[in-house]
């Protein structure tokens, strides 16, 4: 799959008013979480919550802080933890963000677009 970068908007839950965009994160499902830079987590007041070991592709690992953020992207909303990325890190929108906004990779136009009904269990 080929990748892409997008436009998002993060929001902090405890202060709603006003939201911050993020432009050209790796759209990166290969990453269970997103990763928003530090200093924009903070200018908006998210707190951090717990700090978290990743392995990286090259297999490294790093640890990071990580809160919880609203993230508004291709016309939804979701709510998920978010990486306080460092200098250096990727700005990346993860796996378990995609899946909250309930929305796909489109590999050949480049875009999310929406996945359609979730899936549930029958009654």
């Amino acid at each position: 799959m080929g990748t892409f970068r997008t436009d998002l908007e993060v929001q902090n839950p405890a202060a709603p008013a006003r939201r911050l965009t993020v432009r050209d994160a790796l759209v990166e499902s290969g990453s269970e979480l997103t990763w928003i830079p530090a200093r924009e987590l903070e200018d908006l007041g998210v707190e951090r919550a717990k700090r978290l070991r990743f392995r990286l592709a090259d297999s490294r690992v790093l640890e990071r802080w990580v809160g919880v953020a609203v993230i508004h992207a291709a016309g939804t909303w979701t709510g998920d933890d978010v990486v306080f990325a460092e200098p250096g890190d990727s700005v990346l929108l993860g796996a378990r963000t995609l899946e909250g906004l309930n929305v796909r990779v489109d590999p050949l136009r480049k875009e999310l677009i929406d996945a359609g009904p979730a899936p549930a269990a029958a009654a």
